[in-house]
């Protein structure tokens, strides 16, 4: 898939992306909560200068901004960093936002505490160079010792059994439910898949369906963290979910500029 297709499939989803979740605010706060603790358990209390690199509308920029970190957000989908911006001002806080590509980040050496890139977003990158160029980017920008923090599906299972869908969620509305499932088709290499995204709104005693369509590259735990590792991050440590609490596995590296050493720790998920 091109670049295009997934800036037109996030603009297309800004407006109806806090629907794949029961309660978006009440998950902006626990995603703020598990993240923040990681943030702090590496950096201290803080508060952090963190950037979001994938912000979307705003599910773990909000939290954090709330939280008293200065955040700024980037997206590749324009209309989503501007919902995300403006998302975080109706709850009183702030939140610079850009449109901008995670593999040319508009930001200045050594600019953040904190690099973020969560909901899975780095899956969109498919091919190696694409990849690596984002996580040096990432690095770039990020202080001597500075903390990357990237959310994943976990693949490991699912490049074995190839699922072809993935269970539905249902959010409550004033209209009613609103259903949200994905359509996996997997490529011939066994690691990319094309997602079609479902969303079914209640109208008038029948549904409103809407259909978005983008590619994904299923990278596994120790594929990613050895991407991580040649774009120079050292401290990899994967955060199972059982031990975080998040919902997903979490990759926390160290950027590393200061000393240049020290050792990778980079294996599977638990």
């Amino acid at each position: 898939m091109s670049e295009l297709s997934v800036r037109d499939f996030y603009d297309e989803l800004a407006h109806d992306y806090h629907l794949v979740f029961r309660d978006w605010d009440a998950s902006m706060a626990y995603q703020a909560e598990v993240l923040g603790g990681l943030v702090r358990q590496s950096l201290g209390a803080g508060p952090h200068t963190v950037l979001d690199c994938s912000c979307g509308i705003g599910t773990q920029a909000v939290g954090m901004a709330l939280a008293g970190h200065q955040v700024v957000g980037s997206d590749l989908s324009p209309v989503a960093a501007t919902r995300a911006a403006a998302e975080v001002a109706a709850r009183g806080g702030r939140l610079p936002a850009a449109a901008a590509d995670m593999r040319q980040l508009p930001f200045k050496d050594a600019s953040f505490d904190v690099v973020l890139c969560a909901d899975n977003s780095l899956s969109h990158l498919l091919s190696g160079p694409d990849l690596r160029a984002a996580l040096l980017g990432m690095r770039r920008v990020l202080r001597d010792d500075g903390l990357l923090v990237i959310t994943v599906r976990d693949y490991a299972e699912a490049r074995r059994t190839r699922p072809t869908a993935t269970p539905p969620q249902v959010s409550e509305t004033r209209d009613g439910q609103v259903i949200t499932f994905q359509l996996w088709h997997w490529h011939e290499d066994g690691e990319r898949y094309d997602l079609e995204h479902f969303q079914l709104i209640p109208a008038q005693n029948t549904w409103d369906v809407r259909v978005r369509r983008c590619a994904c590259w299923a990278l596994t735990p120790p594929q990613l963290a050895k991407f991580v590792a040649e774009a120079g991050f050292t401290d990899i440590t994967w955060h199972s979910a059982a031990s975080s609490g998040y919902y997903q596995p979490v990759l926390t590296a160290s950027s590393g500029k200061s000393g240049e050493a020290g050792g990778h720790g980079a294996g599977p998920a638990r």
